[in-house]
């Protein structure tokens, strides 16, 4: 699977997930409903901006939308453990 077709499908499954429309979460994160549509279809992308609040709102990384890794944990969290050791 190509780079932006795992960012969109990765989009449209949390979207899903979270009950919410497109028009929904556009609003959240300050895009169109239709700019969320083209990016769930893989025919655009967006912004470092946008692609960072989709990932906050989700509660995601930003390389597993960017289908940089499988699981969608933050690197935060492990950071913070090898910081106690």
């Amino acid at each position: 699977m190509k780079e932006l077709e795992i960012f969109a499908s990765r989009v449209h499954a949390l979207r899903k997930k979270s009950g919410l429309s497109q028009k929904e979460l556009g609003e959240v994160i300050g895009l169109s409903h239709k700019a969320i549509s083209t990016i769930e279809s893989g025919s655009r992308t967006t912004t470092l901006e946008k692609l960072i609040a989709l990932a906050q709102f989700f509660q995601v990384s930003t390389d597993y939308l960017l289908g940089l890794r499988d699981g969608p944990g933050t690197d935060s969290e492990g950071q913070e453990e090898k910081a106690g050791d």
